[in-house]
């Protein structure tokens, strides 16, 4: 197995960039999900609420910073706000963030079409990786929702491609024309995850993963990730569909959830390239 594709989210629900590769720290890759959009009451604002947001490129710049790009308006560039004026917010276990410049705070509200304001995490470390989510003790994780990494793999969704297929074949011979035209394959993007792999194994394999290596990098599977409504956005235009939740309920529903997917917790830190080998270090 190894690592065909590797991605940053620097802004949580932004459109993230992909890296040939990244330095793992031990709230996960660096730029990762270290700001956050919000509205005037300090709550998160998610691309399930706009789905605009996806359709925004955040990309990190060596200093830290933002270039937030979309079509239609000039790119911004965004500088760390490290004497920023600390803001509430009211995402768990952070408290307080840093806001972002006023020209942050109005490229955004134009752009979403409402007053929202651009913040940032100075410091991953004051935020725990929950028990409940798999954490253990110094576990920590930047404003990810509850693992610092989160890893797919392609042959879970070439068999979720086969199961989209047969979804809509099977309303088709019901509906007719009703059931709509025939979906593509699905994006990984979708699904906005860290580390793809791709290797010679079964579909869901990584659900039995306890332990696995990366190049040089250890990392221990911390929990199986349930999905959103996120995941039903296209990643290049914003609009709204029924997959991939409609047929991973169909065939990956577990406790009123449905998965794809795992999170991790770095072992070590290190940097992981594209084309590293992946092996497994322990599973179930």
């Amino acid at each position: 197995m190894q690592v065909t594709s590797l991605a940053v989210y620097p802004v949580k629900s932004l459109g993230g960039v992909p890296v040939d590769s990244a330095r793992v720290q031990p709230w996960g890759l660096e730029h990762d999900r270290r700001w956050m959009v919000v509205d005037e009451a300090g709550a998160k604002v998610s691309a399930i609420a706009v789905g605009a947001m996806v359709t925004i490129t955040a990309t990190p710049r060596p200093d830290g910073g933002l270039l937030l790009a979309r079509d239609g308006a000039a790119p911004l560039t965004v500088p760390v706000p490290v004497d920023g004026p600390r803001v509430e917010v009211t995402l768990s276990r952070v408290g307080t963030a840093h806001a972002a410049d006023d020209a942050a705070h109005a490229w955004l509200s134009e752009a979403l079409g409402r007053r929202v304001r651009l913040v940032w995490l100075d410091d991953p470390r004051r935020r725990a990786v929950t028990a409940e989510h798999g954490g253990r003790p110094g576990d920590v994780l930047s404003l990810a929702d509850t693992g610092p990494l989160l890893l797919t793999s392609t042959s879970s969704l070439a068999r979720l491609d086969r199961w989209v297929a047969q979804t809509w074949a099977d309303r088709y011979a019901q509906c007719g024309a009703a059931a709509g035209s025939r979906p593509g394959p699905l994006a990984m993007t979708r699904f906005r995850p860290n580390l793809v792999v791709t290797g010679d194994l079964e579909p869901f394999a990584e659900d039995s993963w306890l332990r696995i290596t990366v190049g040089d990098v250890e990392l221990r599977v911390s929990e199986h990730c349930d999905r959103c409504a996120v995941t039903t956005i296209d990643p290049a235009t914003g609009a709204r569909g029924h997959e991939p939740l409609r047929t991973l309920a169909a065939h990956r529903r577990r406790d009123g959830k449905v998965w794809f997917g795992v999170r991790a917790v770095p072992v070590s830190t290190g940097t992981v390239r594209l084309g590293d080998r992946v092996e497994v270090v322990r599973s179930r």
